[in-house]
C-alpha cells in the first residue's frame, strides 16, 4: 500500500477488470507472464506520478507518448489474472470527458485548445488502426458510480484501516460471472420500477463493457484516492453496496418506501464528498 507520506492524491475510485493469462494473445501473454515474476511492480500512485509530470512540461503532454507496458496482477485461486493500465488510452479517453468535468478558463490554463486539438486528432487515427481496443480501468473522479456498486456485494468488500504512514484501503472483488449476473438482475427491477434513469443508462453501459472481457475474470471495485476524501470513520461503516442492493430488492419486491431509505443513506454517506468537491 501507498505511504501516505508519498501519496499524490486523486480524489479518484476504479473499476477494474484483471483477465486471466490464457485471455491474451501472444507476444502480449509472454510479456505479462514474464512481467508478473519482478520482484517489484509500480502502483497506480506510480502512474498518477508519471501522468502528473507530463502536465508540467510546456506545451503539457496530455496523453503519454508510448503506451504503457505496466499491469496491476492478481493470483486469483492459482490463475495468474493481469490488468493492463492502458494509461495512453484511457488519457484519451478522459480527455475527450474534460471538458464537461472544468469550466473553460481552467481547462485553457491547464490544457490549451491546441493541445487538446492534437490529442484528439492522434486518438482518431490511432482508432482507426485499433477499433476494437477497450480499457481494462474505469476511472470515476470524486465518487464512486452507483452502477459500480451493483457489481458486487457486501460480503466480497475488503477495508484495510490506514495508519499514520500506510493510506487506508476499501475495495471489492468479485467473479465476473457475478458481476454480469447482478448487472442482468439490477436492470430487470429497475426496468421494471421505472422508465429511465441514470442509473439504468450507467449499468447498461459497465454491462456492455464487462461483456468485452474473458468470463473467468475478476472484478475490482477500488475507492483508490477516494479513502483521503472520506473521514476515516464513515468509510470504516461506508457499505454502500449493500446499501445500493437493499434499494434494487425493495424495487423488486414494491416497497418504494424501502427503496427510497436506502439511497437516502447513500445520500447522506456522500454528502460529505460532495461538498468536499465544491469546496474545492
Amino acid at each position: 500500500m501507498p505511504k501516505v507520506s508519498s501519496v499524490i492524491v486523486p480524489y479518484a475510485s476504479y473499476l477494474r477488470v484483471y483477465e486471466p493469462l490464457a485471455a491474451f494473445p501472444e507476444p502480449e501473454r509472454t510479456h505479462w507472464a514474464r512481467y508478473a515474476r519482478r520482484p517489484e511492480r509500480p502502483s497506480y500512485q506510480d502512474e498518477l506520478r508519471r501522468s502528473l509530470a507530463d502536465l508540467l512540461p510546456t506545451p503539457p503532454v496530455p496523453v503519454p507518448v508510448h503506451e504503457s507496458a505496466d499491469a496491476f496482477v492478481l493470483d486469483v485461486d492459482g490463475v495468474l489474472c493481469v490488468c493492463p493500465w492502458r494509461t495512453r488510452l484511457r488519457g484519451w479517453r478522459a480527455l475527450a470527458e474534460l471538458g464537461e468535468e472544468l469550466p473553460r478558463p481552467v481547462l485553457e490554463a491547464v490544457l490549451p485548445e491546441v493541445v487538446r486539438r492534437q490529442a484528439a486528432q492522434d486518438y482518431e487515427r490511432w482508432l482507426e488502426r485499433n477499433p476494437d481496443a477497450r480499457p481494462w480501468i474505469r476511472t470515476a473522479t470524486w465518487q464512486v458510480p452507483l452502477s459500480w456498486f451493483v457489481l458486487v456485494a457486501d460480503e466480497e468488500r475488503t477495508y484495510e484501516k490506514g495508519t499514520a504512514e500506510v493510506a487506508p484501503v476499501l475495495r471489492y472483488r468479485t467473479p465476473m460471472v457475478q458481476a454480469r449476473r447482478r448487472v442482468a438482475r439490477g436492470l430487470r427491477a429497475l426496468k421494471d420500477a421505472m422508465d429511465e434513469g441514470p442509473l439504468i443508462d450507467g449499468l447498461l453501459d459497465v454491462g456492455r463493457w464487462l461483456e468485452e472481457f474473458h468470463p473467468r475474470s475478476l472484478v475490482e471495485l477500488d475507492y483508490g484516492g477516494l479513502v483521503h476524501a472520506v473521514p476515516a470513520g464513515d468509510l470504516e461503516d461506508d457499505h454502500s453496496a449493500r446499501d445500493v442492493a437493499d434499494g434494487i430488492a425493495a424495487l423488486r419486491g414494491g416497497d418504494g418506501a424501502a427503496a427510497g431509505a436506502a439511497y437516502a443513506r447513500l445520500a447522506e454517506r456522500w454528502r460529505s464528498v460532495r461538498e468536499r468537491r465544491s469546496a474545492n
